[in-house]
């Protein structure tokens, strides 16, 4: 892993905010395989808000960083599937 907490095999865009940077080290540090992620859980292990994490969750469906995100579910609350890329 990097310094910032990101695996160092996979490349962190540069235009990704502060937010996105901890929300994706977080997914890349719980999701090794296949997982699927509440928004409410990551936000209160990146100490944000649901509704800030699912915001931020976009520009990472759209960015080049090691892992695949895919909006999954909507019941309590939106759930994201994660996969390391390959």
């Amino acid at each position: 892993m990097s310094t910032d907490g990101v695996m160092a095999s996979s490349p962190v865009p540069a235009d990704l905010s502060e937010k996105q940077r901890r929300i994706l080290a977080h997914l890349s540090e719980a999701a090794p395989a296949q997982t699927y992620f509440k928004s409410r859980l990551v936000a209160e292990e990146v100490d944000m808000t649901a509704k800030e994490v699912g915001a931020n969750m976009r520009a990472l469906l759209t960015s080049e960083h090691g892992l695949d995100i895919e909006k999954w579910g909507y019941s309590s609350g939106t759930t994201w599937k994660v996969t390391p890329a390959e």
